[in-house]
């Protein structure tokens, strides 16, 4: 990687700072084509005086990435978007972005190619951003020869927009939703020494499984440097598959905060949907809702990280490291390993 320049289109985000940092550290000189150059000049702290150029370029518009991508040997397109608004919407972005950079890049010779997909991408999913990721990913096959496919379960890590945003909302709420639960309760007679009892959570709701930004970091990097990932396809997860409710009670573990634990069937969240998906940055979507009807976990016989020679970071290991900041006062976080 030493001395190779190597484009990252969308690489301000929240993957792209950890990956620009790491690609830094190998040696590469790094193009950033970000859609705001001025919001993207803290990347150019993260190395030498040059090996960081800011470009400003909209994957929509060939011809505000043909600059970036000029003379690179390995191009990683970073771009997508969680919920649409005006000309932002999936399609453009996911499928037609996807194909415009995969183009431009062949036109210039690129040697290698990595696209970043979405893990539980399906041309069969009910959901529009499953389908136009799967679109997107055929899309850079047709166009670009042997491409590298990366598909991230929920990514965690310092500003992840996951654990953070219900580790905050724990902060102020008396209660933490629990998504995908039965719409009505289990009932088991005579069990456990109980004439009955009642099951409000089922199998803890939507599955996910994890996976540490600087993993997929490190995935992407190995991708681009190995000849072996060309033309392949990899579903990235952590070591441990958590259901919804083993999330929330994982951050609320690490924040030392007790809160009731609401039950939310699907129907609730389709309903909740519907209205925040007609506000500006959305917390929820209809669309998402769809999405979390479908365990977000790495498939049997997929590729994965320790096919790209890396370990995957247990949750547990980087969790309680930014999560403090949410803790309640005078707790004394022990991990379970007693630390």
């Amino acid at each position: 990687m030493d001395g190779k320049i190597i484009t990252v289109i969308g690489g301000s985000g929240f993957v792209g700072r950890h990956l620009v940092r790491k690609l830094l550290a190998h040696g590469a000189l790094v193009r950033v084509a970000v859609r705001d150059p001025e919001a993207a000049k803290f990347l150019m702290t993260m190395g030498d005086v040059g090996q960081v150029t800011l470009f400003a370029s909209d994957i929509k518009k060939e011809t505000t990435i043909e600059e970036p991508i000029s003379g690179s040997y390995g191009v990683i397109n970073l771009v997508g978007i969680l919920s649409e608004w005006g000309d932002q919407n999936f399609d453009n972005i996911h499928s037609g972005g996807a194909a415009t950079v995969a183009k431009v890049a062949t036109d210039a010779g690129v040697k290698r190619f990595v696209h970043m997909s979405a893990l539980g991408a399906s041309s069969k999913s009910p959901s529009v951003y499953a389908k136009t990721k799967t679109s997107g990913e055929l899309q850079v096959k047709e166009r670009f020869l042997n491409p590298t496919i990366i598909r991230p379960s929920v990514i965690f890590g310092p500003e992840d927009g996951f654990f953070n945003l219900y580790a905050g909302m724990a902060r102020f709420s008396f209660a933490m939703p629990i998504f995908g639960c039965p719409l009505f309760p289990q009932v088991s007679l005579f069990k456990r020494g109980k004439i009955y009892k009642l099951d409000f959570f089922g199998n803890g709701g939507t599955k996910f499984q994890p996976v540490y930004v600087g993993d997929v970091a490190d995935a992407i990097i190995s991708a681009i440097a190995s000849d072996r990932a060309k033309g392949k396809t990899y579903e990235l997860g952590g070591p441990e598959i958590l259901s919804s409710l083993d999330i929330m009670k994982l951050i609320l573990k690490n924040i030392g905060r007790k809160r009731l634990l609401i039950p939310i069937p699907f129907w609730y969240l389709s309903l909740a949907g519907w209205f925040l998906q007609k506000l500006p940055n959305p917390l929820l979507t209809l669309d998402q809702v769809r999405q979390l009807k479908v365990d977000n976990v790495v498939s049997d016989k997929a590729q994965g990280l320790k096919n790209l020679g890396i370990d995957p970071t247990p949750v547990e290991a980087i969790l309680p490291n930014y999560l403090k900041r949410y803790r309640k006062s005078g707790y004394k976080f022990q991990s379970s390993n007693g630390t």
